[in-house]
């Protein structure tokens, strides 16, 4: 199949905003494949991906190398294509002007394939060692150099990581259905089980239905984790939960999905990343104490400092982001797994299983030893002896605590109130970024401040609760900077929207009701915290999280007057 052709579906997909439509045009595309190998590839392709997250494989390909591959290919000089991206503030943009002035074309050139150019970035992601770059900048090269200017555009936006054409794992999952006439709701069920939509693409095609409701979790593959609802206290979750609950400690950590088959231990992030090379101590641990030969469970992973008190979560996460010197960090920061969920062991999937029977199961395989555990438990009916394990769990330094229905079964990628959490009222929120507004004088070069969502799961939407400009250092807004670029969807003026992918942690003041916002609530005061990279945006905290929030808010404040 011609690359041309998915390049001509990129442009149809950026000449349009309306959802009905990209889905119209990639379940069109999708029909139209006759060999099944290639619905393997290009799921990710459209979504301007070339592999699925939890892949270890990374092209490793900055900006500069791919420059200088252009230039090799075309002969146009590299300062010249970086002058260009100043015009059009898009190096996808530059490079297809670069290959329109080519001054030098292959005698033996060939047109592009979409099996010739994802077989080149699985070359390019699989090259290490010696000279590495050098033979990567070859590989590029020689894809450059017989691409036309609209397949240069898109291969260079795919290498980046830059597609922008808004197609998100939603529009993807319907069009599948569409393209195949088979249902939505069993295209959605094997995404969530096996996180692999090539995988669930040539099945609904080959299979249907009937191959799709087949569909079973797959060691090495991530499900897609059960998040929660938020409760306002003890015992508004009680009486949600039917009057009895298991009450577990919310560790201030990082949620790792951990699979076992025999020796080989594999450790995803709560966004399905593979993180497991960075953390190897907690792998031998694995090995160790968690008796099944095959197996899926769910933790959360604590950073310990002195007297045994949890650690802010960001200390897990640069032991996620830590690729050399591994040795000297786990001595710096040391990592418990505390483990709370069983979702696969031995050949049996246990998600319809009962929440109690599932701990059961968990308790049977694990052996708990130095470095992991169990989750600290509590299974009553008593409102009184909760609040005691609620206000020990503050004590100890956590976050507050997870409280479970023992009946429910495991919902993948479900928010639902079967699980809910409870937190201290003014706590910190995390928010997505949808917008931001270039800085003046010394910060004209970056974003000074950025406009804040909170989702809205019924709309699918992020609606704006206001505006953070404080908290952040210079290097942190050169960086915010660098990260964002490639989600501007559109520039006016100083102010830019930007596509919702980057989750940030605030602190504010208060909560108060707002005429300007579409959601009803802005925050007073808010002060940048964290980088959330361990939440994808549909993680973070929700429009009924913050009303909920005002009320409590509210009634603290009349309980004072």
């Amino acid at each position: 199949m011609k690359y041309i052709e998915l390049a001509g579906l990129y442009q149809r997909l950026e000449k349009t905003t309306l959802k009905t439509l990209k889905t119209k045009y990639v379940a069109e595309f999708l029909r139209g494949v006759e060999d099944p190998k290639l619905l393997e590839i290009l799921p990710y392709l459209i979504l301007g991906k070339v592999f699925p997250d939890w892949d270890e494989r990374e092209l490793g390909v900055g900006e500069k190398l791919l420059i200088k591959a252009v230039s090799m290919a075309t002969g146009v000089n590299a300062e010249e294509i970086e002058n260009s991206v100043k015009d059009t503030g898009d190096l996808g943009e530059s490079v297809a002007l670069a290959l329109k002035k080519r001054k030098q074309r292959s005698f033996f050139s060939q047109p592009l394939t979409i099996e010739r150019v994802y077989g080149t970035f699985v070359k390019v992601a699989e090259t290490s060692g010696e000279r590495s770059q050098d033979r990567k900048l070859k590989y590029l090269a020689n894809l450059y150099m017989d691409a036309k200017p609209e397949e240069g555009k898109y291969l260079t936006r795919t290498i980046l990581g830059t597609m922008r054409t808004g197609v998100a794992e939603g529009i993807l999952r319907d069009a599948i259905a569409e393209a195949f006439k088979v249902k939505a709701e069993l295209v959605e069920r094997a995404y969530m089980l096996t996180s692999d939509f090539g995988y669930v693409t040539r099945t609904a095609k080959m299979e249907g239905n009937e191959g799709l409701s087949r569909v079973q979790i797959q060691v090495g593959k991530p499900i897609r984790p059960m998040l929660a609802q938020v409760a306002a206290n003890i015992e508004e979750a009680l009486k949600e939960m039917g009057g009895k609950a298991a009450f577990e400690i919310k560790y201030d950590g990082a949620r790792v999905q951990v699979h076992k088959d025999g020796e080989r231990v594999t450790i995803y992030s709560r966004r399905l990343e593979n993180v497991t090379r960075s953390i190897p101590e907690v792998v031998e641990r694995i090995k160790e104490y968690i008796k099944a030969e095959k197996a899926i469970v769910e933790g959360e992973l604590v950073a310990v400092g002195e007297n045994d008190r949890p650690r802010p979560f960001q200390f897990v996460l640069r032991r996620f982001r830590r690729k050399y010197n591994i040795e000297e960090m786990i001595e710096k920061i040391p990592l418990e797994l505390n483990l709370f969920d069983i979702l696969y062991v031995n050949g049996q999937g246990m998600i319809d299983a009962q929440f109690r029977e599932r701990r059961h199961s968990l308790e049977e395989i694990v052996e708990e030893g130095e470095g992991i555990r169990l989750a600290v438990q509590l299974v009553t009916d008593d409102a009184g002896k909760a609040e005691e394990f609620y206000h020990r769990a503050l004590e100890l330094g956590h976050e507050g605590v997870m409280v479970k229905r023992l009946d429910s079964v495991y919902e993948p990628g479900n928010r639902g109130k079967k699980w809910l959490k409870v937190k201290p009222t003014m706590e910190n929120l995390d928010l997505v970024i949808i917008g931001a507004e270039w800085g003046e004088g010394r910060r004209s070069h970056v974003f000074a401040s950025y406009l804040l969502g909170a989702y809205d799961p019924g709309q699918g939407v992020f609606l704006p609760v206001g505006k953070v400009g404080s908290g952040f250092t210079d290097e942190d807004l050169v960086e915010f900077t660098k990260m964002l670029k490639p989600l501007v969807i559109r520039e006016e003026g100083k102010n830019v929207e930007i596509e919702p992918k980057v989750v940030i942690q605030v602190t504010y003041q208060e909560i108060q009701k707002s005429p300007k916002y579409e959601s009803g609530f802005a925050l007073r005061f808010p002060r940048y915290v964290a980088l959330r990279e361990d939440k994808t945006p549909e993680e973070a905290d929700t429009l009924e999280r913050i009303a909920q929030l005002y009320e409590l808010q509210e009634r603290f404040k009349a309980g004072r007057k």
